[in-house]
């Protein structure tokens, strides 16, 4: 069984640099305070990273 995150917006992407708005969608997040479950990956752990200031992740 794989690990899963829970990864929920938090703050808004209004301001911020364009990848950082193109990350947050490929995760699948549209609107604050919606979550989303993802595979651990390495990929996804790297999106989060990169808007980790956006973001509450949420290990399962």
């Amino acid at each position: 069984m794989s690990k899963k995150l829970e990864i929920t917006l938090t703050r808004s992407v209004i301001g911020g640099s364009d990848v950082q708005k193109k990350t947050v969608q490929a995760l699948g997040l549209r609107k604050i305070r919606q979550s989303v479950v993802r595979e651990d990956t390495d990929a996804v752990r790297g999106m989060v990273n990169k808007v980790s200031h956006l973001v509450a992740v949420k290990e399962l």
